[in-house]
């Protein structure tokens, strides 16, 4: 879609005057960043038109999502007995965005300047999405804080010069002497996220409230690392130095060069092993499987591994690229991703409700923008410091 296609559209949009056809159409290149500017344009010029009428922004807001619905809703949700299926649609979250910018986004920075809280969601303040930054314990247990620290070196150790450079850390152990090999360790905190480049030119993605252990040069005949929470590999090809991945004591990942996520999350029931591209084993005690690009490998306590062969991969690898994915997800599993990301504690005012939703959004709106979409599917909260209650 052309840039002028896109503005047509957006004054249609703005109007309500789009067909089934063009609202679907508009709302997928809205998720386009390319399109980012011009959308933040139109909120700029709402903002002059807004100061001519207080009330606007909350009319307008009920008006688009209501339109959303009409345009939309073409198909009714699954329902069982015991839970409440909540599609937010394909387009769902890339909807909820541009109403943050053109409806929602007029009436909070109004509602703001009143002091009064958003519609809907009780609030005593608001939360900024998670950014980069970790953690980094070298091998004397001494600690650097990496979100602080702008280009340059970090640290030399062993003749391995430790360096960060755009916010990600890499090894250059060209320089290794012959001393015994340190290990450092890295700990992405809540409301965080990182990437380093190991010292074999392997690639690491870590999400909020993960960790990675790892030598500071790779010798002998393999390497190995240790890995908590959630992380995205890129391992380098090396046959002759396999490398492997302990995973919370629990399990253990071979491989020799591949792409892979893996998410184990104390607070997850499984272990997660998810392949995209090359071959990984999958080890625990002495059982093991191998697996194929797209398949998913699931590790339960007290039972056997268990290999799905179509994993939603896009589903998955959300999180690396800054998309909330919450397709097929529960409630609850959308308030645990909530509270690494923002670093936030919920709690259930009464029991926690049985609801699963569809759809995406993007990762970098506050907390507060995605509690008003969540609270279209008839689930309410209210936030109070950094503690996130779920009312029934």
């Amino acid at each position: 879609m052309t840039k002028d296609q896109f503005i047509a559209l957006l004054e249609k949009y703005h109007r309500q005057q789009l067909s089934a056809g063009e609202l679907h159409a508009f709302l997928d290149a809205a998720a386009d960043p390319s399109f980012e500017s011009l959308i933040t344009d139109k909120l700029s010029r709402e903002l002059q038109d807004f100061k001519a009428d207080a009330n606007a922004g909350e009319e307008r807001e009920q008006k688009v999502w209501q339109h959303i619905s009409q345009q939309i809703h073409h198909e009714t949700p699954v329902k069982t007995a015991d839970t409440k299926v909540r599609p937010l649609y394909k387009w769902g979250w890339a909807a909820a965005s541009v109403i943050l910018v053109l409806g929602i986004g007029i009436y909070l920075l109004n509602a703001n300047k009143k002091n009064t809280p958003a519609p809907g969601v009780a609030v005593s303040n608001d939360i900024a999405p998670g950014k980069e930054g970790a953690v980094l314990t070298l091998a004397d247990g001494s600690q650097v804080v990496l979100d602080s620290l702008g280009n340059g070196l970090v640290t030399t150790q062993n003749g391995t010069q430790v360096v960060l450079k755009s916010g990600q850390l890499s090894y250059d152990p060209t320089g290794t002497s012959g001393e015994a090999v340190a290990y450092n360790t890295i700990r992405i905190p809540k409301g965080r996220q990182f990437q380093l480049t190991l010292p074999d030119g392997s690639n690491v993605w870590l999400n909020a409230a993960s960790s990675l252990r790892y030598p500071t040069a790779f010798t002998g005949k393999e390497r190995e690392v240790e890995v908590t929470g959630e992380a995205y590999f890129e391992v380098t090809k090396n046959p002759s130095m396999p490398f492997k991945v302990n995973v919370n004591n629990k399990a253990t990942i071979e491989v020799l060069g591949t792409h892979f996520n893996v998410n184990a999350y104390d607070n997850e029931v499984n272990i997660k092993t998810t392949l995209l591209e090359g071959s990984v084993k999958v080890r625990k005690a002495a059982q093991s499987k191998v697996l194929q690009p797209g398949q998913q490998a699931q590790i339960n306590p007290g039972k056997d591994i268990t290999v799905t062969n179509h994993a939603d991969t896009e589903k998955v690898m959300a999180w690396k690229n800054g998309v909330f994915n919450f397709e097929g997800s529960s409630l609850e599993e959308i308030m645990r991703q909530l509270e690494r990301w923002y670093d936030i504690e919920v709690v259930y005012e009464k029991g926690i409700p049985n609801i699963e939703f569809t759809g995406e959004m993007t990762k970098g709106i506050s907390l507060k923008g995605v509690l008003i979409a969540l609270e279209k599917s008839d689930v309410h909260f209210r936030l109070e410091g950094r503690k996130l209650i779920v009312l029934p």
